[in-house]
């Protein structure tokens, strides 16, 4: 396991991963990524002339790794093609681990090295986040087993009636211990507004700074604004 160190207040670049199944998957899952690198120092040196004060010098060390078993091109939708940065033999440990949707087609299923990479990783992790239809992996891993996790809303009812020993809720995003995970795929920007805040911000952080000129969206994690699952 990972050593254990305060993700608030790293003392050592924080990993991020994406993990890559050998299947497509969807890019908007995935980019809230770019969260992080927007907190990174190597981010805040472009945006000197324009934010207050010295917030600039909470900004962090981010090293980030887009993992899949082979090291083989990944596929994402929209025709991208994308060189891993790693394969599952040789990652390093990672801090925060995402996964987006994989596109279901032709029979694929997760291969059992490709679960067996989930479980390590969430050993080894701090935070576990799960974006849209990136919870069904991590779910075959036997990780939500005893926890209150979310997903799409149209996938509720059903998954309810297939996974007893898990709680889902109705959320745009839910926290159960380092478990993060979060509704359909924009759902990953509310999830992540939550995340930056919980770790790294309050009034007049950086993180603040960031989320707040990004404009991430501040939404009912209920859905008060979207009666509609459809």
């Amino acid at each position: 396991m990972a050593e254990s160190f305060d993700l608030s207040k790293p003392n050592r670049p924080i990993h991020v991963g994406v993990i890559l199944l050998d299947a497509e998957t969807e890019v908007l899952d995935v980019a809230p990524i770019d969260m992080f690198s927007a907190f990174s120092k190597r981010f805040a040196k472009t945006l000197e002339p324009f934010y207050p004060g010295e917030i600039g010098s909470q900004a962090m060390d981010f090293e980030f790794h887009w993992v899949n078993e082979t090291g083989k091109t990944a596929r994402l939708t929209g025709g991208i093609q994308l060189v891993p940065t790693d394969t599952f033999a040789d990652c390093h440990p990672l801090d925060i681990v995402i996964m987006g949707a994989h596109i279901v087609l032709d029979g694929y299923v997760p291969s059992e090295a490709e679960l067996a990479f989930i479980r390590k990783s969430y050993d080894d992790c701090s935070a576990f986040i799960t974006i849209c239809g990136g919870f069904l992996a991590p779910f075959q891993a036997g990780l939500f087993k005893g926890k209150t996790v979310t997903a799409p809303r149209f996938m509720l009812d059903q998954l309810k009636q297939m996974a007893p020993d898990t709680k889902f809720v109705e959320e745009r995003w839910h926290r159960d211990g380092k478990i993060w995970t979060s509704g359909a795929l924009l759902n990953g920007l509310d999830l992540m507004r939550a995340f930056g805040t919980e770790y790294w911000g309050g009034k007049g952080s950086y993180a603040e700074f960031g989320l707040n000129s990004g404009h991430y969206p501040i939404r009912d994690v209920g859905y008060a604004d979207a009666p509609s699952k459809f």
